[in-house]
């Protein structure tokens, strides 16, 4: 008799499901029809995505979304959505887009590049194009 978990039992088991790509699923889309109401894409430099949490039957996601302004530099905004994923409220969301600065490119970069030091989190945020949530 075996344990259920001999080499003949491998293919049996269940396999974890991959991992979405960043910025992607029913809160990042919410998040992303909210940030452009705000900032045309057209003019969205980069998009940083924070790794998103999930507890208690709700999903926080966070993004710093950087627009291309005139003289060089980058208009900087914070975009924060909720999004309930079980009980009776599934799929309600809360989203938040607030501009935060005005900074030279390589500065944004540097601050994106440090934060998952400041906050202790283990991945820093992904830097991605406007195409990852729009067309052309």
């Amino acid at each position: 008799m075996g344990t259920g978990t001999g080499p003949d039992d491998r293919d049996q088991l269940p396999r974890p499901l991959s991992a979405p790509e960043p910025g992607q699923g029913p809160g990042w889309a919410k998040l992303a029809a909210a940030v452009a109401v705000r900032v045309p894409p057209a003019e969205i430099e980069t998009i940083y995505l924070f790794r998103p949490i999930k507890r208690e039957g709700r999903e926080w996601g966070t993004a710093v979304v950087a627009q291309r302004q005139p003289e060089g530099r980058l208009l900087v905004y914070t975009a924060r959505y909720m999004l309930v994923v079980r009980g009776k409220e599934r799929g309600q969301c809360r989203v938040e887009v607030t501009e935060v600065a005005l900074s030279p490119a390589e500065i944004v970069a540097q601050v994106m590049a440090n934060t998952a030091e400041r906050t202790g989190d283990v991945e820093p945020p992904v830097a991605v194009g406007p195409a990852v949530w729009y067309e052309g």
